[in-house]
């Protein structure tokens, strides 16, 4: 399989494909991180995910849909397979089982945005936005002396949008947990400095808003 696979780097910032291009490959990252992003409407840009090694991105492709919903960037230099649509849909004719993996890498994506839309729609923001840093951490998270540091260029409004909030309320959110002791977060910066402590905003903070 890996011998119909390219292999492409892009360096940070570099753009895998945009939101509305043709969903014409699936990629797999060998390494670095990849961002995937979307953007609304109104013209507003949001961070979905950010992804690192071993992650499937573009699978969407496989399922007939001719655009990518999103766009995907390198939040670092990162190198990828790809793999043609048409590769792929040749060789999942020989191995069936391949269909069924895509199956489960999509209806795994799209349980975790329902899951982040139940949060929105039920839970205080405080608690989305510590489920956010959590998510974050385990998905870019590296020890530091300081704690752990959410390896990712992240402003605030990059947490204010994964969170469905604004701004302002993400600042005092964050000033009041780095009073606490809990993060510190700086520009694009931020360290989680008591995980256990967002652990338990995550968990017990009650439902309504």
């Amino acid at each position: 399989m890996r011998s119909a696979a390219r292999s492409v780097h892009k360096p940070s910032g570099g753009v895998f494909f945009m939101q509305g291009d043709p969903a014409d490959a699936v990629y797999q990252i060998e390494s670095g991180r990849v961002r995937l992003s979307q953007v609304t409407t109104e013209g507003q840009q949001i961070l979905l995910r950010v992804i690192g090694p071993g992650t499937v991105f573009g699978a969407i492709a496989l399922a007939g849909v001719d655009a990518y919903p999103v766009t995907a960037e390198a939040a670092e230099g990162c190198t990828v397979l790809v793999w043609p649509r048409t590769a792929l849909l040749g060789l999942i004719e020989q191995m069936p089982k391949l269909a069924i993996n895509a199956i489960q890498l999509m209806a795994g994506h799209v349980q975790e945005f329902q899951d982040r839309f139940r949060e929105m729609a039920t839970q205080r923001v405080e608690r989305r936005l510590a489920r956010t840093l959590l998510r974050l951490a385990s998905q870019t998270g590296r020890k530091t002396e300081e704690g752990v540091l959410i390896d990712l260029a992240l402003t605030r409004q990059d947490l204010a949008e994964m969170t469905g909030t604004t701004l302002y309320t993400v600042s005092r959110i964050l000033s009041q947990w780095e009073s606490q002791g809990l993060v510190r977060s700086g520009r694009e910066r931020v360290v989680i400095r008591h995980p256990h402590g967002l652990v338990k905003i995550a968990e017990d903070l009650g439902e309504s808003e």
